[in-house]
This record gives structure tokens, sequence and C-alpha cells, in this order.
């Protein structure tokens, strides 16, 4: 069952964005990435360049703050060359793609798009045609979130999500620059992304300031020329090179958590050239930074509680207690054992040394969705943490052997690489460890597990000063923003925000779910139908809307 395992891969990806959105992330469920790639960059593909067109077609707005550049027009103006999705006979996700009737190609991009005759990379494409073509509305633009998620996978399941209305795009995924099947970029990082709490005591804090600073320094002498470029600024400007190459006058977008920060993005540096935009899970682009997630605690707490309810109903399968609090009691008593010393989780041959600074990680990450399934995989590896802090080893499952293996080790090095290289080449972050020390000091009074995690410092404190400014709402822009009122990542206040900054949007709220990305994932008929309809009709409802869960 291809496409089932497909969708469940598409699920777990977006979980991983979603979990980890700012700060945090390659936080997935389950993914069994590839070994580190090398740090240098691969040498671009080279689609044919078509002769210059006119180069005022190719300027960014000079009301978004950006002076007009020049010197676009062959990369706006490039013939795509589409072809076969599998890159090896090991590709699992190409061969799948190519029986779904998937395209892909490669798109040329500058690297520095204030030099566009200098150094150029790929981003990687994919393009499930309309197949309704004398309804065709046109090319609609995926993003995953993460930052650093890939979509490349993805045309298939938003065909499948958009029904009817689906036959009538172009659907179209793209692996954002330097993520994914684009020109990579890896800084060979010994864990694969450096979001973990400050734990109990100083001595963890200061060992995070030890690694957030390595870590830094690791990805400025592997990757000095490029890291200024890894920016969401230049992925909008890339997607509007995508936008010219398929030759689409404007283009609609879809975007799931982060990608509502870079959706956002694109309509301020861009605008007109923009169809029918949907943010799933919005970010307030105020709040937006390498801290974002410090807001979200009082979501997470909420979600951690819900989910207890769930576990007490269940301790006959899992033994952590028979009412709620007895559940958030056994995650106490692992906490403080796994501050007197690393717990042994595992058996031989996948054993761990688990502490205190990671099981806060561990929790964030099992309470971004709040379906049967998620609540129960949380349960499981709760479970086996009690066990451990009890002296007890037991075999992991798959799924929890390879969550471990991701956050613990360097073979996630590439997701994490580039996911905090976007995070710091979009905003500065404080540089002084005892501001952060003293925040973490602050929020572990009232929210002694999550306040440490939220607060605790991370490389970007390190990392040089962004190139740009970040990017300011100076545009209404009519979009449809979708947000359920318990989403413990991209929280329902930050949609809020960003509905009030653009007038002529439109807010879709679901009630009830501690859930984060929904259109299409979260199975509720309510919000999927209204979304589709949007899409089909292009117009916006005529006032917000409300789903029950």
């Amino acid at each position: 069952m291809r496409y089932a395992e497909k969708i469940t891969h598409s699920r777990a990806a977006r979980s991983a964005a979603a979990a980890g959105l700012a700060l945090a992330v390659g936080l997935t469920a389950s993914p069994a990435l590839a070994a580190p790639a090398s740090p240098t960059l691969a040498p671009p593909a080279s689609p044919a360049l078509a002769p210059p067109a006119a180069a005022a077609r190719t300027a960014e707005t000079t009301a978004a703050g950006a002076q007009p550049l020049h010197g676009l027009d062959r990369y706006y103006d490039q013939r795509l060359s589409w072809g076969t999705c599998a890159q090896s006979p090991d590709d699992a996700t190409g061969r799948d793609l190519d029986e779904a009737g998937v395209q892909c190609a490669n798109v040329t991009v500058p690297l520095d798009y204030a030099a566009p005759r200098g150094r150029t990379i790929t981003v990687a494409v994919s393009r499930l045609k309309a197949t309704d073509t004398r309804h065709r509305i046109g090319a609609i633009l995926l993003n995953n979130g993460g930052p650093g998620g890939t979509a490349v996978e993805s045309p298939p399941v938003i065909r499948t999500a958009m029904k009817k209305a689906g036959a009538r795009y172009d659907i179209i995924g793209f692996d954002p620059r330097f993520v994914g099947r684009s020109t990579p970029l890896d800084c060979g990082w010994p864990v694969s992304f450096p979001w973990f709490s400050a734990g109990a005591g100083r001595a963890g804090f200061d060992r995070h300031v030890a690694l957030s600073k390595s870590l830094a320094a690791k990805c400025r002498a592997t990757n000095a020329s490029v890291l200024p470029h890894v920016t969401t600024r230049n992925t909008a400007r890339d997607m509007d090179v995508i936008r010219g190459a398929l030759g689409e006058r404007k283009i609609s977008y879809l975007g799931y958590s982060y990608g509502t920060y870079l959706g956002t993005v694109y309509t301020q540096m861009f605008p007109g050239r923009y169809d029918r935009v949907v943010l799933d899970g919005g970010i307030d682009p105020r709040a937006y930074g390498p801290r974002l997630l410090k807001d979200a605690v009082r979501e997470n707490e909420q979600a951690l509680s819900a989910w207890a309810v769930w576990a007490a109903g269940r301790h006959t399968t899992y033994g952590l207690g028979r009412t709620p609090t007895a559940v958030l009691a056994t995650i106490d008593r692992v906490m403080v054992r796994a501050g007197r010393g690393p717990l042994t989780v595992g058996t031989a041959p996948d054993t761990f040394r688990v502490d205190d600074t990671h099981i806060p990680t561990l929790l964030f990450m099992g309470v971004a969705d709040d379906t049967d399934a998620s609540r129960a995989s949380l349960a499981e590896q709760v479970s086996v943490l009690s066990k451990a802090a009890k002296g007890q080893q037991v075999p992991l499952s798959k799924g929890f052997s390879e969550q471990l293996r991701f956050a613990l080790t360097g073979e996630g090095s590439p997701s994490g690489s580039v996911q905090m290289a976007i995070l710091c080449g979009d905003g500065p972050a404080p540089r002084d460890p005892e501001l952060y020390w003293r925040d973490i000091e602050r929020a572990r009074a009232a929210h002694p597990l999550f306040g440490p995690l939220t607060e605790n410092i991370g490389p970007c404190a390190f990392w040089d000063a962004p190139r740009e400014n970040p990017t300011r709402i100076r545009h209404d822009a009519p979009a449809l923003i979708v947000a359920a009122t318990g989403d413990p990542r991209t929280t329902y206040r930050g949609s809020v925000a960003l509905h009030d900054q653009l007038p002529s949007s439109r807010l879709l709220t679901l009630k009830g779910a501690n859930r984060h990305a929904l259109y299409g994932e979260y199975g509720n008929a309510c919000v999927d139908t209204k979304v589709n309809r949007y899409l089909e009709t292009g117009r916006l409802p005529g006032k917000d809307e409300t789903c029950v869960k």
C-alpha cells in the first residue's frame, strides 16, 4: 500500500516541521533520515536559460522595502527540463512520485540575489499537472513548514485533499534552497538539532551554551559563504522565480506552520503575483524569530494535560496512572531520576542515554497532535522512560528508536543545519547567555517542565548578524487563515494576530483541537470542505467561520 505509506510519511514529515517549527526541528516522530551529506555545495544542474527579457518585470517591488534587482531575466525565463523524479534505483520516494504521474525538475536561482551573475544553486520542484485542463485555475505552490521542510513529495497527497478542486490545478511541490533535493547544506553537526532543555540546574545550561557555540562555529567553518543567503526572504525570491519559470502570471499557495510565515513574506515582497493563499497554523510576523516557541508554553501544558486525561483512561495498557494527576506525577518522577544521571533507554543494539535535558523535548514533540495514534505513541514512550527510571530496559519500537537516533545523534545534521541557518539568518537573537539563564530561572517557577526548554539558548546567539531586516506587513493580503484553538506550535493567538494585520483575510477556526496542521491532515470534514470551496471558487467567506472538532 504505497500510497497509505506515502500519506503516513507526509504526515510524519509535517509533524517534524510542526514540532520544531522554530527552533526544534526535525523533531519528528519517524524521520529515518539518510546519513549527512558533504557540507560542500553541489554543482547546480543547468537547465537551458532563455535570452533576457525586460528586467523591470522581474524586479521586486520597492514598496516592500527592496531595491529593484536587475539581471534576473535569465532565471525567470529558464526552460525547465521536466522528467523522472527517481534519482537512483534506491529512491523510493522518487519512484512513488513517478508512479503517481509527478514530474520533477531543477530550477536554477542565484545564491545571492544582489549578485545575480554570480554563483548559482538549484531548487528542486515537482509538478502534478491539472487533469481538468478545460477548467484549469493555475498552479499552486506547497510548503510544509519547518523551516527546512520538504514538499517535493507532497503533490499526490494534496491532490487527494483538494478533491475535485485538485484536478484544476498544477500542484507544485518544492524543496526550499538547501533543503532535501535542492542544493544541500550540512554543517556536520554531532546532533540533528540543538533544541534541548536546560534541565534542573546550571550544569545542563552550561553544557548547552558550549554545544550551541560549537555548532555555530562548525557552520561558520564549513559554510561561511553560504549562510548569509539561507533566509526566508531569499526563499520567497526563489518562489517568484519558480512562478516565472512555470510561465504563470500569478501563483496560488498552500503553507503550513512556518510555511504561513513564508507565504506572508511572499505576499509582502511580491504583491500582485499571488492568487489564492491558504495559511494553515498562522504565525504573527512580529513574533517570528529564533525564540518564537517561548510564547507557546501555555498551549503545550494544556495539550500535555489533555494527553494525561487520555492516558489515565488507559492505565491498564500503559501503566502510567489511573488519574491525570497520577500520570503527570509519573513524568515528574522520571524527570527527577533523569536529573540525577542519564537513563539507559532501550536494549542492545538500540540503546540511548537520555537525561532531563532531553525528556522535555520528547514530550514537547509528542503533544503536537491529539489523535489517538499520536497519543498512543507518546504513552508508549513515557512508559519506556518510566521503566528506564526504575532500572528496567525494554526493547524500543521502531518509531521511538528512530526518533531518539534522530534527536541524539548527527543522523539528521543536514536538516538541523538548514533549519537553524534559516532561523538565525532571518532575525537576531540575544547574545548574552546570562539573559537566557535569567529567563529560564523566571520561567521555571511557573513552568518547570517546558520553561527551561523554550527559554533555552541556541546557536543563533552565536551566529553572524542577518544581512536583511525581518519582513513586516505593509500590504493587505486576502488569505484564508486556518487555525485550531489549541495549536501547541503556532498558537491560535498568532493566527488571530496575523488575521488582524491582514484585514482582507478570513480566519477559519477549529474549536476544541490540540493539533498543529489541519487541512487535509486532521480529517475534519468542515475544515477541508471550506478550504476546498475557497480553492475552487477563489471567493473567501463573507466573514470568519468556525468548525468544531
